[in-house]
């Protein structure tokens, strides 16, 4: 999957876009973010400025896998 199948699922899932950062490359309050470092893709949950459960993947298809399966889980708790 890569971010526009990612965007297009997670708007298909009802999950509100207030919930989520895709490739904003910012530290918003309380949202789960995937953004293009020099390190890879990083997926991770921002909250008071702080990446929590920082993953880093070498490929986008890994990384929005991850990120939906994380959005997509807490959407249904």
């Amino acid at each position: 999957m890569k971010i526009k199948d990612l965007e297009k699922k997670l708007i298909e899932r009802g999950i509100p876009s207030d919930a989520y950062s895709i490739l904003k490359g910012e530290l918003p309050n309380e949202q789960y973010c995937i953004t293009q470092s020099a390190e890879g893709w990083e997926v991770y949950y921002s909250e008071r400025g702080n990446k929590s459960g920082l993953k880093v993947f070498k490929n986008e298809e890994a990384a929005c896998e991850y990120f939906f399966e994380e959005v997509a889980g807490c959407a249904t708790k």
